[in-house]
């Protein structure tokens, strides 16, 4: 729109119809927000030929154009300004993202070493429970055995002791007999 502005106030209108800008002024006239007077002048200016010779009065033509200008401008502005907060929103949401990565990332770490370190654990405790299951078994033998060997132990000692009681009865006898005076004469 700025060259059309510019040629227009050149008076170069009708060559302005024949470039491409005009076909753009020409589709902006169709999808802008404008009101109906002056789409209808637009319409008007944007159909003559070359051949009539339009000559812009007070320069309606041109402040419509200007209007347009400074409205695509402030829409491109209003545009750029909501793009340019949205990347900086988008770039923070990104760095809090990544930062929430490297802390789950390092929790997965630390549990994935304390899931290693505790089943190393297991392992061992469960070696453990074995050696000391098998110390269990043959400590509950040799108890059994313990018993039995205590139960005959117990039944020797009982021979013994019963055989010493006799023993030490058949010395006091002999004592007895030695000491008695008929002994005496014997020896």
């Amino acid at each position: 729109t700025g060259k059309a502005i510019d040629l227009i106030s050149k008076g170069a209108g009708g060559s302005f119809l024949q470039t491409n800008t005009a076909a753009i002024v020409r589709s902006l006239t169709i999808n802008m927000d404008l009101s109906s007077a002056d789409r209808d002048m637009m319409s008007s200016f944007l159909s003559e030929g070359q051949g009539q010779g339009y000559a812009p009065q007070s320069g309606q033509i041109t402040g419509i154009l200007k209007q347009m200008k400074d409205t695509m401008e402030a829409h491109l502005a209003d545009i750029t300004n909501t793009e340019e907060e949205s990347v900086a929103t988008f770039e923070g949401l990104v760095a809090a993202k990544e930062k929430e990565i490297a802390a789950n990332s390092k929790a997965i770490e630390e549990k994935t070493q304390r899931l290693g370190e505790t089943g190393v654990k297991i392992e061992e405790l469960k070696e453990d429970l074995e050696d000391t299951s098998a110390s269990y078994e043959e400590d509950k033998k040799f108890l059994s055995d313990l018993d039995s060997n205590c139960a005959s132990k117990e039944a020797e000692y009982e021979v013994v002791k019963k055989t010493r009681a006799e023993e030490t009865l058949a010395i006091a006898e002999t004592i007895k007999i030695l000491n008695d005076d008929d002994a005496l004469d014997l020896f």
